[in-house]
């Protein structure tokens, strides 16, 4: 295991869908967790990190991904994961940690959330990510 200065956390989110914009621009990791990353999936479709998503058929459409050491946690898991790693600090981080700190809670309320991505994405007119398919 890697220093815990030296741990690198990934969030890799949808930059069209204002839900997952607000979880990147609030999202604060706790300082013993490491050194937060941002990849917005559309701005850079051919990153290396992206690469290892594809390839391990995890379909962003579905839902965001956090990589932490060498594992990518993929939707409601990504989620549980950024309540456990998050901070206290600030409204986003409090309501994220009491919704997503129970892996039960956050089975329940990960497909509401999703089905509100999808919709915001429909209402604002932006295509599907479609990662696991572009050429």
């Amino acid at each position: 295991m890697t220093e815990l200065a030296d741990r690198h956390v990934w969030f890799v989110y949808d930059g069209q869908c204002p839900l997952c914009l607000m979880g990147a621009t609030h999202f604060r990791i706790k300082q013993a967790a490491g050194t937060l990353h941002l990849l917005d999936a559309r701005e850079h479709p051919n990153h290396p990190l992206m690469d290892e998503i594809n390839a391990r058929g995890i379909n962003l459409d579905e839902g965001m991904v956090i990589k932490l050491e060498q594992v990518l946690y993929h939707g409601v898991d990504a989620l549980h994961i950024m309540a456990l790693l998050g901070t206290r600090s600030g409204w986003f981080n409090r309501i994220n940690t009491a919704l997503f700190k129970s892996k039960r809670l956050s089975a329940l309320l990960y497909p509401s959330f999703r089905g509100a991505r999808n919709l915001m994405l429909k209402l604002k007119g932006v295509r599907k990510i479609n990662n696991l398919y572009q050429a």
